[in-house]
């Protein structure tokens, strides 16, 4: 990696450090030589992490503090001193299918993260992770064209919809709307504050491959249809056990980690929305992958007619990133699905 704005060695605050994409990030930056401190709101039960990053990389690299509550006054001032670089990876996830409940504490936290950020003399970059569905519904029933300029705002409107707040479209909905109304406020709050600080963010879609520890993460988020399609076998329904699963893009967990890399250090990754979305799949290829990689098990029938995501999106700045911070291009579905499911396989 050759001239980083952020230099090797120096701290970077990953937060929401235990999830499955966050315990990602915090491992391809400690992978590129740099020290990471990590937030979680609750220190004992991921202590594991500093063990895990310290057998890995040594000692005196990672360390984990606590912020139990994201939208406590000042709850990241003390955090966030002595450190280069930010990635905010910390959001709930799908929990509530009331807008109230999510979308203000979602944008709240955020700004509480860059109004803290400002305040430390040192930083250089701040990263946010976004979401695909800042831009987009992504279901397989239109097809268009995902670009930066793009906005959620369907889902917005749909999650502010009157009640009843229930049902998981209505979950899924508020989730994304949270994002777009998350990612919308700050950029509005990088333009208006003009902070010293380069900010850019990063659009996954579906996060497949491994956990970084499986017995201390187990299945999260996207990965848990690997595992009920892996666990269900030949008795798995789509459409109750994966939650009527629309067609969407995946990108490996690594490569978004990788992507973020890309938007802390890279001097010539400057206010851009980066979208790590590699190639679009459905549940049927989940299910298709999951027969070639392990023949010798039953699993269940692909669904017939089962829709596809035809949309198309400007993700080749994205793998350009990651083809100069790696290597390579975007991993497999194969070698995902693959890596996912070892930790079922024994």
């Amino acid at each position: 990696m050759s001239d980083p704005v952020i230099k090797p060695g120096s701290l970077v605050l990953v937060t929401g450090v235990n999830g499955f994409i966050g315990s990602h990030i915090a491992d391809q930056i400690l992978h590129y030589g740099y020290r990471v401190r990590g937030t979680t709101r609750n220190i004992p039960r991921d202590q594991w992490l500093e063990e895990f990053f310290e057998k890995k990389y040594g000692p005196g690299k990672f360390e984990l503090v606590e912020v139990p509550d994201m939208l406590a006054d000042g709850a990241f001032d003390e955090v966030v001193k002595g450190v280069s670089g930010l990635v905010h990876v910390a959001a709930p996830v799908m929990i509530s299918p009331d807008p109230h409940a999510v979308i203000p504490f979602v944008v709240d936290s955020t700004m509480r993260i860059l109004e803290a950020a400002a305040k430390e003399p040192g930083m250089k970059r701040v990263v946010l992770t976004s979401s695909s569905g800042s831009c987009a519904y992504l279901d397989g029933t239109q097809v268009f064209a995902i670009d930066s300029n793009m906005w959620n705002e369907a889902c917005v409107e749909a999650a502010y919809a009157p009640p009843p707040y229930e049902g998981m479209t209505r979950i899924e909905k508020v989730y994304q709307a949270s994002k777009t109304k998350q990612e919308q406020e700050a950029w509005k709050w990088v333009r208006e504050h003009k902070p010293s600080f380069v900010f850019n963010a990063v659009l996954p879609n579906a996060n497949l491959g491994p956990p970084l520890d499986v017995v201390h993460q187990g299945y999260r988020s996207t990965i848990d249809w690997i595992k009920t399609a892996f666990e269900k076998g030949e008795n798995l329904k789509v459409k109750e056990d994966l939650f009527g699963f629309s067609p969407q893009y995946y990108v490996d967990v690594r490569d978004n980690a990788a992507v973020h890399v890309a938007a802390l250090v890279y001097p010539d990754v400057e206010g851009e929305r980066l979208f790590a979305f590699s190639q679009p799949f459905n549940a049927n290829d989940i299910l298709k992958t999951l027969k070639k990689i392990y023949p010798d098990r039953k699993f269940a029938e692909e669904e017939p007619n089962a829709a596809v995501e035809r949309s198309t999106v400007t993700n080749g700045r994205a793998e350009e990133l990651l083809k100069r911070i790696t290597g390579h291009g975007w991993t497999s579905f194969e070698d995902s699905i693959r890596d996912a499911a070892k930790g079922l396989s024994g």
